[in-house]
């Protein structure tokens, strides 16, 4: 069973999931006769504010600096207290290192990693039991001539393995696009292109 869904310039998720709606106890997941709702009064309730600190150091000083575009690598490693370094480059198109991890990369992999974490947790609170999930996610960055860009477009195409409901599982995945932090953080559209199978063991 294969579904797409996206949010539209207004946030709203092109996605049908019933005819009408159903209000379930604030902040929570239902589901009546013909779909999955969600009450989204929690978010005007008790917002906090949360900040993340990261050190970027350049490594890639190769004797000269800047001297030259040519002259200088690109690496650089990423930092977070008493976690492990990731090590970073550029994009090999843009002179960095294919064995390391690009911003580009990195950004696709935050959209996924934040929908797939929602996804989890509001399968949790739905009763839906997941065994398995896989994304395999692509991002598409338009170039311009004077060397600038931006992205476009990410697509998520997560591959579910859950219990017999196939319908309530599907219907996950839009609520879980409505709450990811970092889908909402973004100007470019999101698309998700779920899969759903059946836990057959």
């Amino acid at each position: 069973m294969i579904r797409r869904f996206f949010a539209n310039p207004s946030g709203a998720i092109c996605f049908a999931v019933a005819p009408y709606q159903l209000t379930p106890p604030a902040g929570r997941i239902a589901f009546g006769a013909f779909g999955l709702y969600y009450n989204w009064s929690r978010h005007d309730v008790g917002r906090r504010e949360h900040r993340y600190s990261v050190t970027v150091e350049w490594t890639g000083n190769l004797g000269s600096g800047t001297a030259g575009y040519r002259t200088y690598s690109r690496d650089h490693e990423i930092g977070a207290k008493d976690k492990p370094i990731i090590c970073g480059s550029s994009d090999p198109a843009f002179r960095g290192d294919p064995s390391r991890w690009n911003p580009e990369e990195l950004l696709v992999a935050a959209l996924s990693a934040c929908h797939k974490l929602w996804y989890l947790h509001l399968a949790a609170e739905a009763g839906v039991i997941v065994t398995a999930y896989t994304d395999n996610a692509e991002g598409v960055m338009d170039e311009r001539p004077d060397g600038s860009g931006r992205f476009t477009r990410v697509a998520l195409r997560p591959t579910v393995t859950a219990g017999s409901d196939l319908q309530r599982a599907e219907a996950l995945h839009p609520i879980a696009h409505q709450k990811c932090f970092i889908a909402s953080s973004v100007n470019f559209p999101v698309v998700c292109e779920p899969k759903i199978m059946v836990d057959r063991r």
